[in-house]
């Protein structure tokens, strides 16, 4: 068997078991193909004083077996905040002598970052020294975000011109990446996968009481629930969502999601007098989500930048019509108004249009699941595979 050895610091553990999920599903959707084998490295920053969710995360196991793929979790020192610009190098540093271990035991074919910073530099640092073809994945933030920072501009385009190939998650990003300096012609672009079994309309009469019980929140029968999926942080836009309700009479909304804005959100739910509308679902179980997308009017996801969302394509799938800004790949899924509408700014104005919209004329499920039927982690394995196929025939 092949072997791609993939780095990557997005990626779920015990502590954090939704952390970078797509990661995971992809990576272990082609080892179950069965010819590749795939070993992760999932680097876990720890300050030199762990405290809070960082003691946790210092206790993990330092290696386990997870869905058929073996995980290992070196520890390198991380310094909150301000110490992005060297995390690159501490990761390279942690790495390197487990990745010439792993090598030595079973020889890698290609190492494999799946997340353009810090991971990107940090894996070109071990496939110069394991002397492999190496190719980096783009994701969204990674470019939209971290390619405007100097300090990790500079190691980003570093990484990509020593890179064998790319990997963006969309075409739109694929364009950031050339317009940063990026060589073009060395990026595929590799779309995300989806649970085809999991996700998916699920029409019954029960649903709504099923989530009233399970999230101990009451949905009367007739109020338009509103969805939004994704980390509570201001780039996601949840505030526009929740300044929009008094505008979408009735309107309930759950967030799906946890992060440092939870409590200016909740504050912002009192402000605006809508605390009785709004519940804070953290972290759900993966079972809940496709009955919460399912029983959802709409999909509500502001944000301010994204490659291309997984959240987009589980809630097509599941027959919800999406809202969200007009940002990476949202044009490439949002293709007509059955699939939902195209924020032209992020304001709260903006949401109470496009979600009254949808409302007034709902499409059927069964229309909006169409959208989703190119995706599937079994076709994202397939181009996995072929990219690194090409890779390694490219360094012959």
């Amino acid at each position: 068997m092949k072997h791609v050895l993939a780095i990557s610091t997005l990626y779920p553990n015990p502590v954090n078991p939704r952390f970078g999920t797509f990661v995971a599903r992809s990576l272990e959707a082609l080892a179950a193909r069965g010819d590749w084998r795939v070993t992760v490295i999932n680097p876990i920053g720890i300050p030199p004083v762990a405290v809070g969710r960082y003691k946790a995360l210092s206790q993990l196991d330092d290696t386990a077996r997870e869905n058929g793929i073996t995980v290992h979790r070196p520890r390198f020192t991380l310094i909150p905040k301000v110490g992005a610009r060297r995390n690159a190098a501490a990761i390279a540093k942690a790495v390197l002598p487990l990745a010439q271990s792993i090598d030595a035991r079973h020889p890698v074919d290609i190492v494999d970052a799946q997340f353009f910073f810090p991971d990107g530099p940090a894996a070109a640092q071990i496939a110069a020294a394991l002397d492999k073809p190496l190719s980096i994945k783009a994701r969204g933030s990674d470019i939209t975000y971290w390619g405007k920072q100097e300090s990790a501009a500079g190691q980003i385009r570093e990484a990509a011109q020593a890179a064998t190939g790319l990997l963006s998650v969309s075409e739109a990003l694929k364009q950031d990446m050339a317009e940063m300096g990026l060589p073009k012609e060395k990026i595929t672009v590799h779309y995300t996968g989806l649970d085809r079994d999991r996700f998916r309309p699920l029409d019954h009469t029960q649903l709504r009481s099923q989530i009233t019980s399970a999230l101990e929140f009451k949905l009367p029968d007739n109020a338009p629930l509103l969805l939004c999926v994704g980390a509570l942080i201001e780039r996601k836009g949840q505030a526009f969502v929740i300044e929009a309700l008094p505008d979408i009479p009735g309107a309930r909304l759950v967030l799906v999601g946890k992060g440092e804005d939870e409590d200016k959100l909740r504050n912002l739910t009192r402000d605006k007098g809508v605390a009785d509308r709004v519940h804070f679902a953290g972290s759900i179980d993966h079972d809940l989500l496709p009955l919460l997308l399912s029983a959802a009017d709409v999909m509500v996801l502001p944000t301010a930048n994204e490659g291309l969302a997984n959240a987009w394509v589980e809630s097509l799938a599941c027959g919800t019509p999406v809202v969200t800004g007009d940002v990476g790949g949202a044009r490439e899924v949002i293709t007509s108004d059955v699939a939902g509408r195209l924020l032209p700014d992020l304001s709260a104005r903006s949401v109470a249009d496009a979600v009254t919209a949808v409302l007034n004329a709902p499409p059927r499920r069964i229309d909006v699941a169409a959208f989703a039927e190119r995706f599937s982690w079994e076709n994202n394995a397939a181009q996995l595979a072929s990219h690194y196929d090409r890779l390694l025939t490219a360094a012959e």
